[in-house]
């Protein structure tokens, strides 16, 4: 079986700035490595992936490029979406239709945002996919309402099947947020077109809603750290834990 992986690295940073006004957020230096080094380390455990995308933008590109020769991988291959501002992105949806219709892709695919952190390890996650046989998403319980409270996707899980998905719900069901790390079965990948058309090309959150409602997803459920890299608050939290 072969995967497909992708990093979504198109965003603009804009609440991390100035850090961010010049550097793609996935080059911030988090504890010895950079947050997509970090990524990578995980991807290179799976000899499933034959290719691993990372999209960005029109301002980061010529970095992202460079920084794909320096890590002198094969597998990676780094496209442009065309966007030049964060008022004309194309949103994550937009960036994984983007590179499933510029690739042609029909294998089952891998997609991690590229300002996120988490402890679990990856290799777990794509055997809990092989078998499960369904689309997957990480989830984290935050142990606590208010944390989850319009900020995160929420699952309603029934065992380990996700039965419901809330996008930054006013009033959450449970504490159970949903990382920004799906593993989507070749055949879900369908929705993505669909929601591009509907103009739902934003929240990944919509895809898993969609999956939720017509297909099979499954919950991934780690308990190790997991940062989502949105704000000066956040990247401080995490860089604490990386230098230990």
């Amino acid at each position: 079986m072969k995967i497909k992986a992708l990093i979504l690295a198109a965003g603009y940073g804009t609440r991390l700035y100035p850090l961010t006004l010049n550097k793609a957020k996935p080059l911030i230096q988090v504890g010895k490595k950079t947050i997509i080094d970090h990524l990578l380390e995980g991807l290179n455990t799976i000899s499933d992936i034959d290719t691993i995308y990372v999209v960005t933008n029109n301002k980061f590109f010529k970095d992202l490029k460079e920084w794909a020769q320096q890590a002198n991988n094969h597998k990676i291959m780094v496209l442009n979406d065309g966007t030049l501002d964060n008022e004309d992105r194309l949103g994550s949806i937009g960036d994984i239709n983007f590179v499933i219709q510029k690739e042609n892709l029909n294998d089952d695919l891998l997609v991690i945002a590229g300002d996120n952190l988490f402890g679990f390890k990856l290799r777990d996650f794509v055997n809990f996919f092989k078998e499960k046989n369904t689309s997957i998403l990480a989830f984290r319980d935050l142990q606590d309402i208010e944390k989850v409270k319009k900020r995160f996707g929420v699952g309603i899980l029934k065992g380990d099947k996700v039965m419901d998905m809330e996008e930054k719900p006013e009033k959450p069901k449970s504490s159970l947020a949903a990382t920004a790390c799906y593993l989507f079965k070749a055949e879900d990948l369908q929705f993505v077109g669909k929601l591009v058309k509907e103009n739902n090309s934003d929240a990944p959150g919509n895809l898993t809603v969609r999956i939720v409602r017509d297909s099979v997803l499954h919950a991934f459920v780690f308990e190790e750290h997991w940062f989502d890299i949105g704000s000066h608050e956040n990247l401080t939290e995490a860089r604490k834990i990386y230098e230990n």
